[in-house]
């Protein structure tokens, strides 16, 4: 692995997604909530944060690429699963790893009130300026980070270190 450094732990981790779990559970109490989470990288995130949120719901995921085998977004997104199960008249809470351009947020977003979700609203694990470049409303957010390469609990660089329990900062790209 390149050189790298715990940025967040994953006893904070737990502790936020905890925590998370609780306010979504209070906003959304009498909803009809579908969670969509992003793969890959939000599949750890997902899992987690289902498990602390006290209501019905139903689950799906989709997939999106951006990234690639690069350390910076392509700048072209590519629907390569899309969910299975109807949103329309529902409360729908898109689960994502990383809010970085805001591009690939903005058009899944987009795509799902063409849908006839009742609402769509936001929870991402990181939220991160850098590079941000379309403005984005987050309505959750786990962490704000404002720069840096991350890896760790689903987050990847080349499909590589997803499976760590800490979010590390990669200090040494290639």
């Amino acid at each position: 692995m390149q050189k790298s450094q715990i940025i967040i732990s994953r006893d904070e981790i737990q502790r936020r997604v905890c925590e998370l779990g609780k306010q979504i559970t209070a906003d959304y109490a009498g909803s009809r909530l579908v969670v969509i989470g992003v793969l890959n990288g939000a599949f750890v995130f997902v899992a987690d944060l289902i498990r602390q949120i006290d209501l019905d719901l139903e689950i799906d995921f989709i997939r999106v690429a951006s990234y690639g085998s690069k350390t910076t977004s392509t700048g072209t997104i590519s629907f390569t699963k899309d969910i299975e199960i109807s949103l329309a008249d529902k409360e729908v809470l898109l689960v994502d790893d990383i809010v970085d351009t805001g591009r690939t947020l903005s058009y899944i977003k987009k795509v799902f009130r063409e849908r006839d979700a009742q609402s769509v609203r936001v929870c991402a694990l990181i939220d991160k300026r850098e590079r941000r470049q379309i403005a984005v409303n987050l309505d959750y957010v786990g962490f704000k980070i404002d720069q840096g390469f991350l890896v760790g609990y689903g987050l990847d660089f080349a499909e590589q270190h997803r499976q760590l329990p800490d979010i590390l900062q990669l200090t040494n790209q290639p």
